[in-house]
């Protein structure tokens, strides 16, 4: 290992909770052909940092680098990148290792950012405002007039969404775990917002929409929502269920969809669809574009150091963040 490609970053040799997170020495190496080396400048903290770390997700190789999400500036390209200079800002979303300083990363990964989204927003907005915008253009189509749950509406994904609903003019009931994140949820766009830890929020659902239901319930809980999502829905609705932060669903069975009225389910994941170049263009000049405009904003509520990585998903497991998590190298 030399000085030159020696830099530091998130290694975990062994899964378990946060403690498992070492700030260590990194080899950076140089890109190959079709590589780009950057110099990250924020890196985005989500739900899918932990599940890897905790093993919850099986490894592909051991030791282990988080991180599904960055943002930095361009140091080194391949012999074969065209499209990619040297000092151009860019960002990406790959589902496992951007816990670190410098990065490697495939040239057809990555996404030019425009000159008015910052690298923390960017950062923040990857994986979370791709996932957004995929939940509500393919998953479920939303249009407006659609009346939709979603769970977690103060976290990263859900104040994006909220925002996102409002421009689509759907109807959207949102659920948060305190005071203050209802208040926020609700000024980020949804129409009604339900604090689930005094409320049942399926009752309310009911009687928010007459007992009419959901068109759809966006569902990152898992474990603590799933049973009541699926009797918020009307006929035929669907449950689209995208993160299990309370932990992993058991006990569904395909009968569940029956008894509650023909119901559709997805188990989505946004690396599925993002899997091509062209796909993640037009998915990101999307979100781009409405960051741009206005319409969406980027909410990043929290912001610490690279190397203090497992403060932060202390905070993220004890659902003690607002919006997005961002590390700082």
């Amino acid at each position: 290992m030399t000085v030159e490609n020696t830099d530091m970053g998130i290694v975990v040799r062994a899964a378990g909770g946060p403690e498992a997170l070492e700030w260590t020495a990194v080899n950076t190496g140089s890109p190959g052909p079709a590589e780009v080396r950057i110099v990250q400048r924020a890196i985005g903290v989500n739900f899918i940092d932990t599940y890897f770390r905790s093993g919850l997700y099986p490894w592909p190789s051991t030791p282990l680098i988080p991180g599904a999400e960055a943002a930095g500036v361009v140091a080194e390209i391949g012999t074969e990148v065209a499209d990619l200079r040297v000092g151009d800002r860019v960002a990406y979303t790959m589902p496992l290792g951007a816990y670190r300083m410098q990065r490697v990363v495939p040239a057809e990964r990555l996404v030019k950012l425009p000159d008015a989204i910052a690298f923390d927003v960017a950062a923040s907005v990857m994986l979370k405002g791709l996932t957004a915008q995929f939940l509500l253009t393919s998953c479920f189509p939303v249009k407006a007039g659609d009346t939709v749950l979603v769970h977690a509406a103060a976290g990263g994904v859900g104040l994006l969404l909220g925002q996102w609903l409002k421009t689509l003019g759907a109807i959207s009931i949102g659920t948060a775990g305190s005071p203050e994140k209802v208040a926020i949820a609700k000024a980020n766009g949804y129409t009604h917002v339900i604090d689930y830890r005094t409320e049942d929020f399926a009752a309310r659902v009911k009687q928010i929409t007459g007992s009419a239901g959901c068109d759809v319930v966006y569902d990152s809980v898992g474990k603590d929502t799933w049973r009541g999502s699926l009797k918020c829905l009307k006929l035929r609705g669907s449950f689209v269920h995208f993160g299990q932060s309370s932990g992993m669903i058991a006990d569904f069975k395909f009968s569940d969809l029956a008894s509650g009225g023909s119901l559709f389910a997805t188990r989505p994941m946004l690396f599925d669809y993002i899997k091509s170049r062209a796909e993640l263009s037009s998915r990101a000049a999307d979100l781009f574009a409405r960051l741009a405009s206005g319409e969406v904003k980027a909410h990043v509520g929290q912001r610490a150091a690279l190397r203090d990585a497992a403060d932060a998903h202390r905070e993220l497991e004890g659902r003690r963040t607002i919006g997005a998590t961002v590390l700082l190298p």
